[in-house]
């Protein structure tokens, strides 16, 4: 049973009853907890055909709904707005639909496919908190999606080449003495970012040398011996020096070896990869096309532009003037493969940082321009930078908060913070560490995405790993609380099934509190993947948990005497567990069957 469609249908009779009308188009929203109902009909619209006033609106039909819909049980009128409060009997039903649907929070497949990116790493330094927020993101869109309806296509494109890549070769080719990962006992990823610091450190160094004796700063960074090996490096890879392509090829396995720990830990995953250094040209071609059919101009230099300034932007330089592309061209071209390698896409997802919003409003504007439709569903799912109570973190001089290391910090201060609370009691080792990272997993990621994407944010560790408050633990706590209920139910032989729960016919406030947030589920979904936003869900999962503490603290369940309302309330329990399982799920969080 689809509840806003049931209420919404009943609604519309009533307003073609009451004022001899159709009405198309309903305000209908949750109730403001202050007043009493779940449903609250917007009736000021109404006034145009009604021909009276928003409040004698309003009254009009909650009456008819009262007398005639067999589902409003009594309404109240604020101002213009029409609070609706349900029959027990609805709410009865909404209960055994959800219990009686295994694959409830699941909507039908709509025949639509949609590729997200996320993660993009550059190979020249492990993952970093920024990346976690990334990934994060850009999982929790993807499951949310796939729970819509869509086929989701999960990729990134891994930028492995370019002058940053060639400062870390520098580096270790300079100081490196043939370290590897296995001789250093480092991951790849942290071996490869070690010589990107190292770089960046002698760089500044000789610098001030060059600065001393007589350069000025601009010629000092161009004459730096370091940069000047970098930058050879980067011009042999490009005329594919064997030697050169071997030690690129080295230095960004250790990192893919590195990175695919680093995933697996994340709980992330991808249907395909692409790589910068095979991408990169792709795009000069359609980019000379664009020249031909007059959609670009070619400057006396021989640079290659596409003029914006009518759509309210500016000139953009697509080829330099010796022929070599920019990012921009790159992105063009592998904009299109996508399509070519997934032709059922619908449009693409980006996850990137609001940094570079620029940048993709002017490449979805060239798509267009060069033909493409699909560019008018080309998403940029823009998102704020994470701040840390100490500071910014800048990578070139080895400050980022590094993704491994703060996975395996929360980790740790899951297990102090469970150990201190003592409740390990009967578990395993092998238990307890598997509780240990899901709960300091869980807090890491809940406090991420709960967060509107588009908000720059400041992360504390110490009080996301919380227990009460809106945190990951606190619902994954409630989690383990229902399923210890179930567990206790099943041990007193009370089992639920969907024809009992008619035999109850009046619900306490609490009860109906849950039922309708969880019968919102669905709508919560829909409204995640219209807005691209994992925080609707976790706002959601918390909303639930809470209301379910609420239900628990103010309403026995096996002292309860009478057998039928003790079987709801069982059966209840069960719809809530399930539904925040789905709904952390959603975020990749997992929870926990005993806490």
């Amino acid at each position: 049973m689809n509840l806003d469609h049931l209420l919404r249908s009943e609604i519309q009779k009533a307003v073609t009853s009451v004022f001899s009308q159709s009405v198309d188009t309903l305000q209908l929203q949750p109730t403001n907890a202050e007043f009493e109902g779940s449903h609250t009909l917007v009736c000021f619209p109404l006034t145009k055909i009604s021909r009276k006033g928003p409040e004698e609106t309003a009254k009009l039909v909650g009456e008819y709904l009262v007398t005639n819909s067999g589902i409003v049980s009594k309404y109240n009128v604020v101002k213009g707005f029409l609070n609706l409060s349900l029959n027990d009997s609805i709410w009865i039903e909404v209960l055994h639909t959800i219990v009686s649907n295994p694959d409830y929070g699941q909507l039908p497949a709509n025949g639509q496919e949609v590729m997200i990116e996320y993660s993009s790493p550059n190979t020249n330094k492990p993952l970093h908190l920024g990346h976690l927020r990334n990934n994060f993101l850009g999982y929790s869109v993807s499951e949310i999606y796939k729970a819509s309806g869509y086929t989701v296509h999960k990729v990134q494109i891994i930028n492995d080449r370019g002058i940053h890549i060639c400062k870390s070769m520098a580096a270790w080719k300079l100081f490196g003495n043939g370290e590897t990962p296995q001789t250093s006992g480092l991951k790849g990823d942290h071996l490869v970012g070690k010589y990107y610091v190292i770089f960046d450190k002698t760089y500044k160094a000789q610098i001030s040398d060059l600065i001393a004796s007589g350069l000025s700063e601009e010629e000092a960074g161009k004459q730096a011996p370091i940069m000047q090996l970098a930058s050879e490096m980067l011009r042999q890879w490009e005329q594919k020096d064997p030697a050169t392509i071997e030690l690129w090829k080295t230095m960004n396995g250790w990192v893919y070896t590195g990175f695919d720990a680093t995933y697996k830990r994340m709980g992330v995953d991808f249907e395909k990869l692409y790589y910068e250094s095979d991408t990169y040209l792709l795009g000069k071609e359609i980019v000379l096309q664009g020249v031909e059919k007059g959609i670009f101009f070619k400057k006396d230099d021989g640079s290659i532009w596409v003029d914006l300034t009518s759509d309210g932007l500016d000139q953009k330089v697509l080829l330099r003037s010796d022929g070599t592309s920019v990012y921009m061209t790159q992105d063009i071209g592998t904009a299109i493969l996508r399509f070519k390698d997934f032709p059922k896409i619908s449009g693409q997802v980006y996850t990137v940082g609001n940094e570079q919003e620029y940048h993709f409003k002017v490449l979805f504007l060239i798509l267009n321009k060069l033909g493409y439709d699909w560019a008018k569903h080309c998403f940029h799912l823009s998102y704020g930078m994470v701040d840390l109570p100490t500071g910014k973190m800048k990578s070139r001089e080895g400050t980022v908060v590094d993704a491994d290391e703060l996975m395996e910090d929360m980790h740790q201060e899951a297990e102090r913070q469970t150990r201190e609370h003592g409740k390990l009691e009967g578990v395993s080792d092998e238990d307890a560490h598997m509780l240990f990272e899901m709960i300091g997993l869980g807090a890491l990621k809940f406090f991420l995405l709960k967060v509107d994407p588009k908000k720059r944010m400041l992360f504390d560790p110490s009080e996301s790993i919380q227990l009460q408050g809106f945190t990951g633990p606190f619902i994954q706590y409630t989690h383990a609380r229902i399923k210890a209920i179930l567990r206790k139910a099943e041990s007193l032989d009370i089992h639920v099934s969907a024809s009992d729960l008619k035999a109850v016919t009046s619900l306490e406030p609490a009860e109906r509190d849950g039922l309708y947030l969880i019968s919102s589920f669905e709508n919560k979904i829909k409204e995640a993947a219209k807005d691209y936003s994992p925080a609707v869900i976790a706002n959601y999962a918390f909303e639930l948990a809470k209301a379910y503490n609420q239900f628990y603290q103010s309403i026995p369940i096996f002292n309860e005497e009478n057998p039928a309302k003790l079987r709801f309330r069982v059966a209840f329990s069960y719809a809530v567990a399930n539904i925040i399982k789905r709904s952390m799920k959603l975020l990749g969080i997992e929870v926990p069957e005993r806490m």
